[in-house]
């Protein structure tokens, strides 16, 4: 199993002169996904987190504003958690203000 600090990782950023956010994949196995996705948003600078299945569909969006932050948190990682429990294999997309 890998320490999922790398493993997977796709990185696909845009013209720094454009609007468009910078866009991060990470694949990850389901027991890694709860704490990816804690990293990912302690790292800060996150527009939205998407959790797409091994075939690609989309099972989950979560959108992030600045600020949210403790208790507003908390349903969202439950969530999480209970995907988690369900699936084996997942993809990351996170997409993260300039």
């Amino acid at each position: 199993m890998s320490d999922g600090k790398n493993a997977g990782k796709t990185k696909t950023s845009f013209d720094e002169s454009s609007t468009e956010p910078k866009e991060e994949t990470f694949k990850v196995n389901g027991e890694e996904l709860l704490k990816k996705v804690k990293e990912i948003i302690k790292e800060g600078n996150v527009r939205k987190i998407s959790i797409k299945n091994k075939e690609g569909k989309t099972i989950v969006e979560f959108p992030l504003t600045i600020g949210v932050v403790g208790a507003l948190l908390v349903p969202m990682f439950a969530a999480v958690g209970a995907i988690a429990a369900l699936i084996t294999e997942c993809t990351i997309t996170v997409e993260r203000n300039d």
